[in-house]
């Protein structure tokens, strides 16, 4: 297969968000990203990477996997393959990856803003995609028309950190019947590090309120909300601002 993208990363882990976590997985991190969230933990993708063709890229994730042959987990083969970024979909030929490595028998899985199409890409990709909350600085960059083309093996991420974001989250959940239509996450934004802090990433809107992880949990759990409570595993296994992991 014919092609290349930009790469930052290819590394073996453990899936530490969305409904798959803890499984091991494959990250392929892709360069670059036209958001500037200003909870962004992965600033370094903006801009570092170099560019390899698929056929190397391929020979790396299959390197990586090799020892998980033949391992299931619910019908899943392991270890699992997710691209990630930056923003994946930004990439052409990024779509075209995924496919080949659905072919292959991987379950493919994105990290996606939520700012660009999802119609491009193959059914079988289970599509983790963000609905980005006003403390981002990036609410105005949501792809309203990506909700009907949900399905219910995708699933829909909200990050949130501020107690005007979870009000946002519950009012978007209600107004598009998004429980309806697949698995809900609500993420808690945990505080950069300052080597972290990239001067690119928009700031909280003035008169935002902080708001806790315990405060998040417990306003689920009052609430009654269809959604799953997650942290970023990964941050409390290693060192938060750990490549690689």
């Amino acid at each position: 297969m014919n092609g290349s993208l930009v790469v930052n990363e290819v590394y073996l882990s453990l899936q530490g968000e969305s409904t798959f976590a803890g499984l091991p997985c494959i990250f392929v991190r892709l360069t670059g990203c036209s958001l500037r969230c200003s909870y962004c933990d992965t600033a370094y993708a903006f801009t570092e990477g170099r560019r390899r063709p698929f056929s190397e890229i391929r020979d790396e994730v299959h390197r990586l996997a090799e020892p998980y042959a033949d391992l299931l987990v619910s019908g899943h083969n392991l270890p699992l393959v997710e691209f990630t970024g930056g923003e994946p979909l930004l990439q052409p030929g990024a779509a075209e990856l995924m496919r080949e490595f659905c072919d292959d028998g991987f379950t493919v899985l994105v990290e996606t803003s939520g700012a660009h199409d999802l119609g491009v890409l193959d059914p079988r990709i289970r599509r983790i995609m963000d609905l980005k909350a006003p403390s981002s600085g990036e609410v105005g960059r949501n792809r309203w028309e990506n909700i009907p083309l949900l399905k219910p093996t995708d699933e829909v991420k909200f990050v949130l950190g501020t107690r005007e974001d979870y009000t946002w989250a519950k009012d978007i959940i209600q107004q598009h019947s998004l429980a309806d239509r697949c698995p809900l996450l609500f993420s808690w934004v945990a505080p950069l590090a300052p080597q972290q802090q990239d001067k690119s990433l928009k700031p909280v809107p003035a008169g935002h309120t902080p708001l806790s992880r315990t405060e998040l949990a417990e306003a689920i759990i009052a609430d009654h909300l269809p959604v799953r409570f997650q942290l970023q595993m990964h941050k409390f296994v290693w060192p938060p601002d750990q490549r690689g992991v």
